[in-house]
């Protein structure tokens, strides 16, 4: 008897330490559990064809399937957590957690969303009329929000948060709408938060979406985007300032009021906005309403163009509002480049860094 037991708990332990390796070893993965892996590599490999992946050696073939099949079981796991979206397969599955928020996000903010309300650095909003705001509201549907564009592997989301309202606030000024350049900011601004002298813009490295607009009523203003094109990775500046499109007179912070945020969205244009991404990688559609999203790590910069009333979360007790949040993930990603956040709650941070600015061509 006492030496069956100890074979029982010798294997085990054995086992343990397979499982243990095989998170890091898809080799082992393999030879643990052949038909799991089967199924997996079957998913990878249509997921390579579907997004035109390819690797320069067996060696990171073997690596990213890892990599993948570890993505699987945190996208079940989002899925647990946020039942109301749909969690799986996106272009970014062959990707680490530190991989993708190095490339893909970019705003400096990180753990301090306080960064924007601090004495008297930034201008706040004023108090605007709450009583008739629509019961939803979509800059897309008025002409206002360009095509989703793609940063590619460059920290570059405040500069897409940053265009983005700029290009909202001119169409609302204006009537016209304008794509204007990122590239521009990668390449040229360098501006730092005045209290926080370490948060500077740093191209690819990140930025704030409040430094460019000081960098912009300081320079001038935006070039189009057709005149300065992007190029997803930091360069000299070539900033001309003949070909100014838009300039931006000033900005304001939008206090840490929902009602407040849909008011000055509905009467000022698109916002930008910082929130904490830690559910997106996975998202693929529907309304995101996480049970766990920590506010305070802001650590990517977005564009708000809207928001629902009607949309559907079992957990949150039926049908709940929205916001509706354009990305800068290509159209591949999400609901055709757009993601849908659960409105009412601060979720993921969503109200905690909002801003508007005024533009004019």
């Amino acid at each position: 008897m006492g030496l069956r037991l100890f074979l029982w708990f010798a294997t085990v332990l054995f086992l343990l330490t397979l499982s243990d390796c095989a998170a890091d070893d898809p080799d082992i993965l393999q030879v643990t559990d052949s038909r799991r892996l089967g199924a997996t590599e079957r998913k990878f490999r249509a997921f390579l064809r579907r997004y035109g992946k390819d690797y320069h050696s067996r060696e990171e073939y073997a690596h990213r399937l890892g990599v993948f099949a570890r993505n699987l079981a945190r996208a079940a796991e989002h899925q647990a957590l946020d039942p109301a979206a749909v969690h799986g397969v996106t272009p970014f599955s062959d990707l680490t957690e530190d991989e993708f928020e190095a490339a893909f996000t970019g705003l400096a903010a990180r753990d301090k969303p306080d960064l924007l309300r601090r004495g008297a650095t930034f201008p706040t909003a004023a108090a605007l009329e709450v009583d008739r705001l629509p019961s939803s509201f979509d800059w897309r549907e008025k002409g206002a929000v360009t095509d989703v564009k793609m940063q590619g592997v460059c920290g570059s989301c405040w500069a897409f948060s940053t265009t983005g309202a700029v290009e909202g606030s001119n169409f609302v000024a204006t009537g016209k709408l304008v794509s204007l350049s990122e590239q521009q900011l990668i390449d040229c601004d360098h501006t730092c938060d005045a209290i926080e002298k370490d948060e500077c813009n740093n191209g690819c490295g990140g930025g704030l979406m409040t430094n460019a607009y000081n960098y912009l009523m300081q320079s001038g203003g935006l070039e189009e985007e057709k005149s300065y094109p992007y190029t997803g990775q930091q360069g000299e500046c070539k900033f001309d300032e003949d070909k100014i499109a838009v300039r931006v007179t000033n900005f304001t912070v939008i206090p840490l009021d929902e009602q407040q945020i849909m008011a000055n969205l509905v009467h000022r244009g698109p916002l930008a906005v910082g929130l904490n991404a830690a559910f997106m990688q996975t998202y693929i559609r529907g309304v995101s309403c996480p049970l766990i999203c920590p506010r305070r790590w802001l650590n990517h910069g977005v564009l708000l163009v809207g928001y629902g009333a009607n949309g559907y979360s079992i957990l949150r007790l039926g049908y709940r509002p929205y916001w509706i949040i354009k990305n800068s993930w290509g159209k591949h990603w999400g609901e055709q480049g757009y993601y849908k956040l659960c409105r009412g709650h601060n979720i993921c941070g969503i109200d905690s860094m909002v801003s508007a600015v005024a533009a004019t061509s």
